[in-house]
């Protein structure tokens, strides 16, 4: 079996706009341009009557507050479950592998997103370089474990999330925030200054602090959050010793709906503009209990709860040193958990393999 990689997986996914694109990606270097109304690639702003709630904490001064007190908390890092109180605004890397340094990938245009995102210009995404989960089986390795990226500043942030505005985006989606917290927070307060109105994805494998999350309550708009385990065992041996997944991942599920409520599409555009949306990528041999993951869901979140199951799990990185991760699932894999879903009472199911 070929081994695949995060360049491999790319070149099979849906091109992009070709404007300044590296491998579908725009390049970090041409941030080095002005990134104004004027520049030819740039498209008119998507149509959208939405007003995200980080305007109001932007006028009133609370989001770059929170943003600054975020920001303070690295200096003996606990902002994501693993509380490694590494003293980050020294230079040192916590257990994310990241320090103080704000440290992104790629940001683009992107059509991969579920489609109540990416409607027509495609979701606003920047990927984040490193991770706290740091799963065995990541299909962004390189981002997450091998720190694929470059060090950028809040204002070339600030500049990205204008920029995918003004290309006709529906929303700014940020992939793997947790780490980098501080930073896109202050760099919303700043694009806000100078005009940013797209609804803020936040794009999170699910294991977020409960208290941490309070400082996104009215900051985020759409929560696209993974449950990924349900088995303690699973989340420890495939996620880096991340025993507490499943405990704390049903805390901020619940949090991120008493936030932001159930995501439901805008009738006149087909859009989402606020609520959680739930992913939940299904295992071979049912390593991480998706039956337990979809009645945990019917029993605690509304039966109407968006929910996309998703079936391309593909082995990577690490995946091969565990015999029981280094397939692809079967259909009837899939099936069995849409089958559990649906008779654990959730209406409101995306699914991809039939």
């Amino acid at each position: 079996m070929i081994k695949q990689n995060r360049r491999r997986f790319i070149k099979t996914m849906t091109a992009l706009p070709a404007a300044v694109a590296i491998k579908g990606f725009f390049s970090l270097n041409w941030l080095s341009s002005p990134l104004s109304a004027n520049n030819p690639h740039i498209m008119p702003a998507a149509n959208n009557k939405y007003t995200p709630g980080y305007l109001e904490l932007h006028r009133n001064g609370e989001l770059k507050i929170r943003g600054e007190i975020l920001h303070e908390k690295m200096r003996s890092c606990t902002l994501c479950p693993r509380n490694c109180e590494t003293d980050r605004l020294s230079g040192q890397r916590g257990d994310c592998k990241a320090n103080a340094d704000l440290e992104i990938s790629s940001f683009s245009p992107h059509f991969g997103e579920e489609r109540e995102l990416v409607g027509r210009n495609g979701s606003g995404t920047i990927f984040f370089t490193n991770c706290s989960l740091l799963c065995v089986f990541c299909i962004n390795y390189e981002i997450s474990h091998l720190g694929e990226g470059r060090r950028q500043s809040v204002r070339r942030l600030a500049d990205m999330m204008l920029f995918l505005q003004r290309q006709g985006c529906h929303n700014i989606n940020v992939v793997t925030p947790s780490h980098y917290l501080p930073h896109i927070i202050l760099a919303l307060d700043r694009a806000a200054s100078q005009g940013l109105t797209l609804p803020l994805v936040y794009n999170t494998c699910g294991w977020e602090k409960p208290d941490i999350l309070d400082f996104l309550d009215g900051v985020v708009d759409i929560y696209l959050a993974d449950y990924k385990y349900a088995n303690t065992t699973a989340a420890n041996t495939y996620s880096s010793g991340a025993a507490c997944y499943p405990e704390t991942t049903q805390q901020a599920l619940l949090k991120m709906h008493k936030q932001v409520g159930v995501a439901k599409p805008d009738p006149s555009t087909g859009l989402i503009n606020k609520g959680l949306m739930i992913r939940h990528l299904v295992m071979p041999e049912n390593v991480v209990r998706s039956d337990l993951v979809m009645r945990w869901i019917a029993s605690n979140l509304p039966a109407d709860t968006y929910v996309n199951i998703m079936s391309q799990y593909t082995p990577m990185y690490k995946a091969f040193d565990y015999p029981e991760i280094s397939r692809s699932i079967t259909r009837s894999e899939y099936n069995n958990v849409v089958s559990i879903a649906r008779q654990a009472g959730l209406t409101n199911l995306r699914l991809q393999m039939r």
